[in-house]
């Protein structure tokens, strides 16, 4: 009977249990785990309150990992002595007044529910003083006693004993090394977001980081490294009221790890699937398996165009136009990296990634985000962006190379896209191999990828550049010069539609459903013709000819959710540039096919023409540099 009365849940037949208000401490605790779920979140909290308060200093100090002891220090605006009992009390704030200030949260913290639920965890004190004021004053949280104090100008707020009172949930905290660990990350994301402020993190009386206030540029480089710096490149895009800026990491420098992303709104440190997606989405065809990109962005919107009062933690954020948001950061993210190193003019990544990487960037300009036109010198791009076509304009011409076989996917429309000036010839009357025309005489500073001087096991070309040596895998390189000519080719045409001659019908859901209905003309464009049959069927009459092979139920499912969610051309796009990238694949020059300097210096020539030419279609690296100093190194020369 024991047993069963310790049960959280009532035994059959037990009297039922009145309805009561909650204690305010019941209260407190409870809105506490969703605001402080470990040390960090206290540090994240606290942060943003010195950063409100006008800091230009931030000063984190530590002990057991933030379990036993947290103290923030600021040299902000403080708080007057009348108000600090105030402060502790759930939703009272200085930030917002009314329901529109809330619409419109241009502060880092909002609603007032930090320090009362930080206090209600754990022991908590506030010492504080304002411009022009004879003494500071503390406050213990606890007892609510307030007595003078002795500090600078600034706030320092000391949270001791985190989870005392709850036991069971300090438990689940992990080693101090993690928590620490934890506490500088949430510091770290700070820190990117503000190079004016700096930022001193000490733990058992030890300095661990420092981040002096400075240039965005030199911010960069402390808080993510030279490697960084050196293998990004610089995004910038404005639509209107909407500003991305930052850096996006080149996809041979890609990490196994997501750990390395950083997205900002409004300064914010946010995770956002519709932003991630975006950005994953500009990777695509350049990363290799499940690889994960770098990057650091930054996006300004009108405050009212952006919801932070989604989450209690403020990690979350819901915009009121998401698939512009969606669209605008994709193509951002994929203008920077559409030019290769080799047209961007830009050194191998190893020697941007030098202790002198800085040096060969603009001059660093401080100060905070950039106003209205302006971006700072480390964000701005390296060729101006133009108006977006359908994909990207490359130059036009015949392929250097093709295929001695007609692709196996049957598709003529797009290997006559691919050449429309004649007709790929069948298997049984192609040539051996097609004769490459000589490559245009150019001034030999103007080959990045340098001049060919030889080939090795019909795999490899090596060519000779003013850097060293260049090593270019040739399969993988031309495979990308003619997937991109088709994707090109494939943007410029009209997506032919075929019609079925049995409509396939297919169960769908009510999203499915409400959302065919919704977009009727959007899928008519991309060649669909799908309508509703029933309130749980679909019917799908057409679909675009180019991809008369693949799984039309499957595709139409895949469009109908990216539809819903971002960008329906995404679908159908991703779709054919599959097939478009297996058609590359087999029509670019196999392995150990000899060719003449001529052919190499024409694939070099292609190459620095072509945008993404430093990964194939699959992600992987389609050339290499050796600079002199590592074939000097290789043989011992200079030791």
């Amino acid at each position: 009977m024991s047993e069963m009365s310790s049960s959280p849940l009532p035994a059959p037949g037990a009297p039922r249990r009145a309805i009561r208000e909650l204690p305010d401490e019941l209260i407190s605790q409870i809105a506490a785990g969703e605001v402080v779920e470990r040390p960090a979140s206290v540090v994240r909290e606290l942060v943003d309150n010195a950063l409100d308060a006008g800091a230009t200093q931030v000063n984190v100090k530590l002990m057991a990992g933030g379990v036993r002891a947290i103290v923030v220090e600021d040299d902000g605006l403080g708080i007057p002595p009348e108000e600090l009992p105030l402060a502790l009390k759930r939703h009272a704030t200085s930030k917002i007044r009314s329901l529109e200030e809330l619409e419109s949260v241009a502060t880092m913290g909002f609603r007032g529910e930090a320090l009362a639920a930080i206090s209600s965890v754990a022991e908590m004190a506030i010492a504080t003083r304002c411009e022009g004021a004879p003494h500071a004053h503390r406050l213990e949280a606890r007892s609510g006693e307030l007595k003078i104090a002795a500090r600078s100008r600034g706030t320092s707020v000391e949270v001791r004993e985190l989870f005392f009172s709850t036991p069971a949930r300090r438990k689940f905290l992990k080693t101090d090394a993690t928590e620490l660990a934890h506490c500088l990350e949430s510091v770290r994301r700070h820190a990117l977001a503000r190079p004016d402020v700096g930022f001193a993190v000490w733990h058992e009386g030890k300095l661990v980081e420092q981040w002096r206030a400075g240039s965005s540029e030199q911010r960069l480089l402390d808080v993510l490294g030279e490697d960084f710096f050196g293998s990004s490149r610089a995004v910038y895009a404005e639509a209107g009221p909407l500003r991305i800026y930052g850096r996006a990491g080149l996809p041979e420098a890609a990490r196994s790890r997501s750990d390395m992303q950083y997205v900002y709104v409004n300064g914010r440190y946010v995770r956002d699937k519709l932003i991630a997606h975006g950005i994953r989405s500009a990777y695509e065809d350049q990363l290799h398996g499940s690889r994960q990109p770098s990057y650091v962005l930054f996006i300004d919107i009108a405050p009212d165009r952006v919801d932070v009062n989604v989450h209690p933690t403020k990690i979350e954020v819901r915009f009121r136009d998401g698939r512009e948001i969606h669209q605008q950061v994709r193509y951002a993210v994929q203008d920077a990296l559409a030019l290769s190193r080799a047209q961007a003019g830009e050194a191998p990544a190893e020697a941007l990634a030098s202790p002198h990487a800085a040096a060969a960037f603009a001059a660093a300009v401080p100060g905070e985000r950039p106003a209205p036109g302006q971006a700072p010198v480390w964000f701005k791009a390296t060729a101006p962006a133009e108006a977006r076509p359908e994909a990207p304009r490359l130059y036009s011409g015949t392929p250097s190379w093709r295929s001695n076989t007609q692709s196996s996917l049957g598709l003529g429309e797009v290997q006559a896209l691919y050449a429309p000036e004649r007709p790929i010839p069948a298997a049984s009357s192609a040539p051996a191999a097609t004769p490459l025309p000589a490559p245009t005489p150019l001034p030999e500073g103007d080959w990045p990828l340098g001049r060919a001087i030889a080939q090795i096991q019909g795999v490899y070309v090596l060519a000779e550049n003013a850097q060293g040596l260049v090593i270019v895998d040739m399969h993988a390189a031309h495979e990308r010069v003619v997937y991109e000519r088709l994707k090109t080719a494939l943007g410029e045409a009209r997506i032919e539609t075929q019609p079925l001659l049995i409509p396939v019908t297919f169960a769908a859901t009510p999203t499915e459903i409400a959302t065919a209905e919704a977009q009727a003309e959007t899928l008519h464009k991309l060649g669909l013709d799908l309508s509703p049959l029933s309130s749980q069927v679909l019917a799908l009459r057409s679909r675009p000819a180019l991809l008369s092979g693949g799984d039309v139920v499957e595709l139409a499912r895949g469009v109908l959710a990216e539809l819903a969610q971002f960008d329906a051309s995404h679908a159908i796009e991703r779709a054919q540039h599959e097939i478009l990238a297996t058609m590359a694949c087999h029509g670019a020059v196999r392995a150990n096919r000899q060719l003449t300097l001529d052919e190499m210096n024409a694939l070099l020539r292609d190459m620095e023409r072509t945008e993404r030419a430093d990964q194939c279609n699959h992600g992987r690296p389609t050339w290499r540099q050796l600079s002199l100093r590592e074939l000097d190194a290789l043989f011992l020369r200079g030791r």
